[in-house]
């Protein structure tokens, strides 16, 4: 990873960076792309079947950034101890990562599935029967997949600790490919609508799982895992990753919730509105796609700068890495402003929800170029450097006063309808992007690392 370029003592050169951020725009392009197509194929079944889709995989989303957030923690860990050339701490480190994602994940699964109809009716208790019959099934045969989403963020973030995110774009395109082509199978040619999506999603998930396994055993690579299905527990270094993962966990666990609570909000203002959430969520995630890639990029980066103790290089990156994001959001959001009205039209959306997706988009997106560099990507830096508490703290507390009340008080006092809900979350992005960056300008987060 060291630079032999003008960057002189530099721990990335930019040809490394390019190797790490393509693989990860592209990997992150597919999946959203795959999921916008998803959504316009059961879409085919009426707008009741894309928000009982869109229901479940809010909470879906919960469970995958907690298990991303365990993946961050073991990344940091063996990323810290790379930076500090202790290799066979690093090896530790990933192979009790995946060993605990994959069984922590298994009790989860079960719990999901078994407790279905209770999830529902608490979460979305005001949804029509008919939402709730698509939700229902979608929801049992995704949850079957929860062990390999576990797995494979475990692997994808072991695979881009050694710099190497190229493997996981390659099984991401794999995975995304399986996906699209059984959801037109079972879709269109089986008219399995939301079961016919929720079991190529399932079977994408556990290929994908298996592939990045088996990859790992590979006992050449710098990290991978031993040809043994004995777990010998380290709890040391468990609890090494759960330190940076589970505030991690803690903050993203919340941040997915506080998003199921704002979709129950909507949930209870009819169909259209649910819609309309639903396909402005979609549009939305592929705006910042690039922003994304730059934030899983900086785990690897940053750590690997604090496991070598060299906080200039931590300043210096920090830098670069938000100049990426800022440039690369303006242009995909400007994009995507500019052929909003073709793609809304693959929709097929009645009037006035196209009409409401229109103006929760155009918020998201010009909230977005300001505000989600700072609110995203500042915070992965804290957390590689092991600041992972203050991060947790202060989006947790953002989200409740911000986005949940006054998203509550925007639909429900002011009746700004699912507009309001947005504008709620770039209240939240304001005051969370201006303590983020005092805070790391304090240089408060240094000496907060796994090793040294």
């Amino acid at each position: 990873m060291q630079s032999n370029n003008e960057e002189g003592s530099s721990l990335f050169s930019n040809r490394a960076l390019r190797s790490l951020l393509i693989p990860l725009l592209i990997e992150l392009t597919l999946t959203l792309a795959v999921g916008m197509i998803d959504s316009v194929m059961v879409a085919s079944a009426g707008e009741a079947a894309v928000s009982g889709v869109s229901l479940v995989d809010t909470v879906m989303q919960l469970l995958i950034h907690v298990f991303q957030a365990l993946a961050t923690g073991g990344a940091v860990v063996a990323g810290q101890y790379i930076g500090h050339r202790e290799k066979d701490k690093a090896q530790e480190a990933a192979g009790q990562l995946i060993w605990f994602s994959g069984l922590f994940s298994l009790l989860v699964a079960i719990l999901f599935c078994s407790g279905h109809s209770l999830i529902l009716k608490l979460l979305y208790g005001k949804i029509t029967r008919e939402v709730y019959g698509f939700a229902d099934i979608y929801l049992i045969i995704t949850a079957c997949s929860i062990p390999a989403i576990a797995v494979f963020e475990a692997g994808a973030a072991v695979f881009r600790t050694m710099g190497n995110a190229r493997v996981t774009m390659e099984i991401s395109m794999l995975m995304n490919g399986i996906n699209a082509v059984l959801n037109a199978v079972f879709i269109y040619g089986f008219h399995m609508a939301t079961k016919g999506a929720a079991l190529a999603t399932l079977i994408a998930r556990v290929i994908a799982a298996v592939v990045i396994t088996v990859l790992l055993l590979n006992q050449k690579l710098e990290l991978h895992l031993n040809r043994t299905i004995r777990y010998r527990f380290n709890a040391k270094m468990v609890g090494d990753i759960l330190r940076i993962g589970v505030p991690n966990g803690v903050e993203n666990g919340m941040f997915q919730l506080g998003k199921v609570i704002v979709v129950s909000l909507v949930a209870g203002l009819g169909t259209a509105e649910i819609t309309a959430h639903a396909v402005t969520q979609t549009i939305a995630n592929v705006q910042v796609i690039p922003g994304m890639a730059v934030n899983t990029a900086a785990i690897t980066v940053i750590s690997y700068c604090v496991g070598a103790g060299d906080n200039e290089q931590v300043r210096y990156y920090n830098r670069k890495l938000q100049l990426i994001s800022y440039g690369a959001l303006f242009v995909t959001i400007g994009l995507s402003i500019i052929f909003l009205p073709g793609i809304l039209s693959l929709y097929g959306l009645s009037e006035i929800t196209a009409k409401m997706t229109t103006v929760c988009i155009l918020i998201h997106g010009i909230g977005a170029i300001f505000l989600w560099t700072p609110t995203f990507v500042l915070p992965a830096v804290l957390r590689a450097a092991g600041d992972v508490k203050f991060a947790m703290i202060l989006s947790v507390c953002s989200m409740w006063i911000f986005r949940i009340g006054f998203a509550h008080f925007a639909v429900n006092f002011f009746h700004w309808g699912v507009p309001g809900v947005w504008v709620a979350m770039i209240v939240d992005w304001i005051f969370r992007s201006i303590v983020f960056v005092f805070r790391f300008r304090s240089g408060k987060w240094q000496g907060k690392g796994v090793v040294g």
